[in-house]
């Protein structure tokens, strides 16, 4: 069973969650920018992040039934959809940007989930999938959305993507501050200290995928732009449970280990 939207809500008013907020959003950010004419579509609960898409010509925030729906305005207009997270109300391609938040986890059957969302992507689309990490701390906090639901791995989430035509491109990892409000203060300097010291306490994982069709056409190698004029980021293995990597860049998102490289 889903958290309920009033749960999430009330988290994220919180200074709990206004961590959460920032932290994936310099991700987002240094990844996908402001989506600069493209089409985004939220699926799960990220319609706290989506504000950040100003120069995207559409955004739309997807909320499975299970949970609930909230009223949400971009330019004016609500722009939240309820829907089945099985059968997604959009025509296939219809978005360049897909992110997925607080949305695989609490899936009946996340394959079947992502399978929708994929097909809804545009063929050069990009996809991100940030979720509980397992074995963080945060994954076993109940009081937060993290600790509620199935909790993934990196190596989980590739083979996930992969099991959908997919080619996992960026990862990153974050949230290495425990999910207690006296530590707070200290977020900044404990993120920065636990991705050196402690990268398996991390408590959110985000994998950025591409269509394997797409990266197998631009096999151009490590540091190339995956798509448009946004710079590409810093390259990093692919984890190594599977076949021999295919073309596609692995890269590491993440505003501490980024260094920018225009393609």
């Amino acid at each position: 069973m889903r958290r309920s939207i009033e749960d999430l809500r009330a988290f994220y008013g919180e200074p709990t969650g206004a961590l959460v907020r920032r932290v994936l959003a310099r991700r987002l950010d240094d990844a996908w920018g402001e989506a600069e004419g493209c089409d985004v579509l939220g699926l799960g609960y990220a319609t706290p992040w989506l504000d950040g898409f100003v120069g995207a010509r559409r955004v739309i925030a997807a909320m499975p039934g299970g949970q609930g729906a909230e009223a949400w305005a971009a330019a004016g207009r609500n722009r939240t959809v309820l829907v089945d997270d099985r059968r997604l109300p959009f025509i296939a391609g219809s978005f360049d940007r897909i992110l997925l938040v607080h949305a695989l986890e609490e899936a009946d059957d996340p394959r079947a989930l992502l399978t929708e969302a994929v097909r809804a992507m545009a063929p050069a689309g990009r996809i991100i999938l940030a979720t509980a990490a397992r074995g963080g701390l945060w994954a076993r906090a109940e009081a937060t959305p993290f600790g509620h639901g199935r909790p993934f791995t990196r190596r989980q989430l590739e083979r996930l993507v992969r099991e959908v035509g997919l080619e996992p491109s960026a990862w990153s990892q974050a949230l290495y501050v425990p999910p207690w409000r006296p530590l707070l203060p200290m977020a900044e300097g404990i993120e920065q200290v636990g991705r050196h010291v402690f990268p398996g306490a991390a408590g959110l994982i985000m994998l950025e995928a591409t269509r394997q069709a797409y990266a197998r056409v631009r096999p151009t190698g490590l540091g190339q732009a995956v798509l448009g004029a946004r710079p590409s980021l810093t390259p990093s293995p692919a984890s190594r449970d599977h076949a021999p990597p295919a073309p596609a860049t692995q890269r590491r998102l993440g505003p501490m280990a980024v260094e920018r490289k225009r393609s």
